[in-house]
């Protein structure tokens, strides 16, 4: 299923572009437990894993939209993300408040390109969210620039993660 976006969007009263899928709706895991565990301590969350739908029922209830997404940090991690496919058919059934974000893994340029033109064209994703520290890479540095080129070519956003830990990018 191809998302659209929903003719509601612009009546809600803002739109949310930070809310990450924290695990899938077959129960995996958007990050190694460690991180995840971490992560739940940090944020002090009680519930980390609502499904795509609960989150979509949250966020009309708040008269919000959400951008919605994974970060691939699949070299860095060694671990597989959730499904972005399955984030975008989610989205797509909840296109009145829900917007899909894609991510590449930067590590992996050459793929990466090919991944962004994928996600864009066959499953509507309208941007990309980048987490250089949690993705292990510096997005100043011109050999992933072929990746921003083919985001840019799509026609889409990128969104980088930004702080004070690890490489200065957080």
């Amino acid at each position: 299923m191809r998302y659209e976006f929903g003719a509601e969007l612009a009546q809600r009263d803002g739109i949310d572009v930070h809310v990450h899928i924290e695990c899938s709706d077959h129960g995996h895991a958007s990050l190694p437990q460690a991180l995840t565990d971490a992560s739940a301590k940090y944020f002090k969350a009680e519930d980390r894993s609502p499904s795509l739908d609960t989150i979509a029922e949250r966020y009309r209830e708040w008269n919000l939209a959400a951008v919605v997404f994974t970060v691939d940090a699949t070299t860095a991690l060694g671990h597989e993300p959730n499904s972005i496919e399955e984030i975008a058919e989610g989205a797509a059934r909840n296109n009145d408040v829900l917007i899909p974000f894609g991510s590449v893994d930067p590590l992996q340029v050459p793929q990466a390109v090919e991944r962004a033109r994928q996600l864009v064209e066959e499953f509507g994703v309208k941007g990309f969210k980048f987490h250089p520290s949690l993705q292990g890479f510096d997005p100043s540095e011109e050999k992933y620039y072929p990746i921003y080129e083919a985001i840019q070519e799509l026609g889409v956003p990128a969104l980088f993660h930004t702080g004070q830990n690890g490489m200065g990018a957080g």
